[in-house]
């Protein structure tokens, strides 16, 4: 393959047959160049920027020694897949991700026939490889489950599980742990890319291979001690005997961002007919990019930002975050209760939760990536007495649902969960929208829930979920900014399963749950304009009902609209089936019920979204007029 000497190598590379056509000496540069384009892509579109920063040679290198996409590459979570985006046939695109219509801030299956898994909850890549491997080894057929996986993301029991199951794939399954936070690795060199390369190599398999063969022949107690001996001897060179006990063979740890170290280490393990390997790589995260290395979080999550000073763009002041709000509530009201703790699933800053955790730390516990532990982690806390706050986003919320039913709303513990990120949410499209918890909290019997109509209100709900011992209760609110309201110096507990009035009127009746209130008051002054007089509602709680204003709504209003941000089977439906149980609708009343649509939706603006989705106030007034079987025009005619 022959290029001009001044053309990137970037450039000649569209997908990995093209990558595989490089000499191995031209790699370091190919690198070089991918990290510069994904550090202009991300100034561009914002995203995040330092996990995928840190896997630059990873990815070259797998891409490289592997056979892609023969061979399944999957990445945990996704949020480091931006480099394998760039060399898979989409740099074309790169500067459309988490667009309107541009490419997923994740892997996604219908994108790329690189993306064979989608991923962006943590902790799945090993099972989902497992599959992959175990589907090729039972059709014969050569391909591997390559599964890159954090060191964060270990924290979960869902890794350990595939890892116990791992044996069955024989040699197809590999593992690469990107330990990237220091976690785990003791300090990698020379030794230790050495002892990496002699592990994995076939001449070390090979006499490993004829010493089990020897061994097999001897009495079970020696066959014991010498297993025994060799894991040992290994486990404390290169550190592996946990990988070891879970059926692995270990390799490792080596430098991540040396190709010199990495191309041997994975073409020994691809050649070798050893069972599951663990490859152990240590790695940067926010690797080649000044501000991000110096940044505490290493650039995780990035807004646009200006490429030579890594000054990212802010926004112009504002309303507060939703999260902050809570965050700076609590820890207020812990001030005076004693009781009051805090539970995060590795979303400190995410949640609000480091806000309370400078002002309480004894009180504050960030679980890692482990939603089912911190749910009964909470149970066990309010059982003893405590009142502890679960602040977990939404969609994460969904990982330990055994655990909400089983744990807390059997036992009816007063588990407090805070639902960060509940509804659509932008640019991280359909794996993090918040769209089925009230649905799945409101059928659970036990479980209160509640929904913040803006900022003023979560200060309301975070205080009456603290005052309320007697089962579980949930509040949900959004991602982003407030609305821009005053925050109250006192929090006002609210009564249980109790809705307020709004705006009062006589001919249409909108029941809103949730941040929707906003847009259905926008409503209501169209529907105004039109000569329909409207009353709007904030129900505020989606269990218990406020059956009390739904009948009294219902017996006086001609047109019954509920609105809210959530999946079908929410506010919608158990105001449908307590108007059915009732006989509300025998007089002619007309109800229909706004939701999210039945659909993942993907990633664009927040009001594009809510377009889509058919929630901005003039879906509303078209809901009303449908129901009444006008057009605007008629009802104009009507007013004449």
């Amino acid at each position: 393959m022959t290029t001009r000497p001044d053309t990137p190598l970037l450039d000649t590379v569209d997908t990995p047959t093209d990558l595989r056509k490089l000499k191995p000496e031209q790699l370091r540069q190919l690198s070089d160049e991918l990290r510069s384009e994904m550090i202009s892509a991300v100034g561009s579109t914002g995203g995040h920027l330092g996990s995928g920063l840190g896997v630059v040679e990873l990815t070259t290198a797998i891409h490289y020694v592997f056979n892609t996409p023969d061979d399944k590459l999957i990445f945990d979570v996704g949020h480091q897949a931006y480099p394998h985006k760039i060399l898979t046939g989409r740099r074309d695109r790169i500067r459309t991700l988490r667009q309107g219509g541009g490419l997923s801030g994740f892997t996604k299956r219908s994108e790329s026939e690189y993306d064979p898994f989608g991923a962006a909850h943590s902790s799945t890549s090993i099972s989902a490889a497992l599959g992959f491997a175990v589907a090729n080894k039972l059709n014969d057929r050569p391909g591997r489950g390559i599964a890159v996986i954090g060191d964060g993301a270990m924290s979960a029991g869902m890794a350990y599980e595939a890892m116990n199951n791992a044996e069955q794939a024989g040699n197809r399954l590999v593992v690469i742990l990107n330990d990237n936070d220091m976690s785990i690795a003791p300090p990698v060199g020379g030794l230790s890319a050495y002892l990496a390369r002699m592990v994995s190599s076939s001449e070390y398999l090979g006499l490993r291979s004829l010493a089990s063969k020897a061994v097999a022949k001897l009495s079970r107690r020696a066959h014991k001690a010498v297993g025994k001996a060799e894991e040992l001897t290994r486990g404390m060179v290169t550190g592996g005997t946990l990988f070891e006990e879970l059926g692995f063979y270990y390799v490792g740890p080596i430098d991540g961002h040396n190709l010199d170290h990495l191309i041997p280490v994975l073409e020994n393990v691809r050649d070798t007919s050893e069972g599951p390997v663990l490859i152990h790589v240590v790695t940067t995260k926010g690797k080649g990019y000044e501000p991000a290395e110096n940044s505490a979080d290493k650039y995780h999550g990035v807004a646009k930002f200006d490429v030579v000073t890594g000054e990212q763009k802010k926004s112009s002041g504002g309303p507060p975050n939703y999260q902050n709000v809570f965050g700076e509530t609590l820890a207020k009201l812990a001030e005076t209760d004693k009781r009051i703790c805090a539970i995060t699933a590795a979303m400190p800053s995410g949640t609000g939760v480091d806000k309370f955790s400078k002002a309480h730390p004894e009180r504050s516990f960030d679980v890692g990536i482990a939603e089912q532990h911190g749910v009964t982690f909470a149970a066990g806390l309010a059982a003893q007495g405590m009142r502890p706050f679960a602040a977990i986003y939404s969609t994460f919320l969904q990982r330990a649902y055994d655990q909400v039913v089983h744990d807390v709303a059997i036992q009816n513990l007063p588990v407090r969960f805070a639902i960060d990120r509940a509804g659509l949410v932008g640019a991280d499209g359909a794996t993090h929208a918040g769209s089925f918890d009230v649905t799945y909290l409101a059928t659970l019997p036990n479980m209160v829930v509640m929904a913040a109509a803006d900022e003023v209100e979560l200060v309301h709900m975070t205080y009456t979920a603290a005052e309320y011992d007697d089962g579980p209760i949930a509040f949900r609110y959004p991602r982003g900014a407030g609305v821009g309201l005053e925050l109250p110096d006192t929090p006002q507990k609210l009564e249980i399963g109790k809705g307020r009035i709004v705006r009062e009127g006589t001919k249409v009746a909108l029941m809103s749950l949730g941040t929707r209130l906003h847009e259905s008051l926008k409503a209501a002054d169209e529907l105004e304009a039109k000569g329909l007089s409207t009353t709007v509602a904030d129900m505020r709680f989606a269990k218990p009902l406020d059956t009390e204003l739904i009948e009294r709504l219902m017996r006086t209003h001609e047109v019954v609209i509920t609105i809210e941000e959530a999946a079908i089977g929410g506010l919608g439906a158990h105001v449908l089936t307590f108007a059915s149980d009732e006989g509300l609708t025998d007089g002619g009343l007309k109800i229909r019920t706004l939701r999210l649509p039945d659909a993942f939706q993907d990633q664009d603006a927040p009001e594009k979204q809510y377009d889509e989705a058919g929630l901005n106030a003039p879906h509303i007034v078209e809901a009303v007029l449908k129901a009444l079987r006008h057009n605007s025009a008629g009802v104009e005619e009507a007013r004449a």
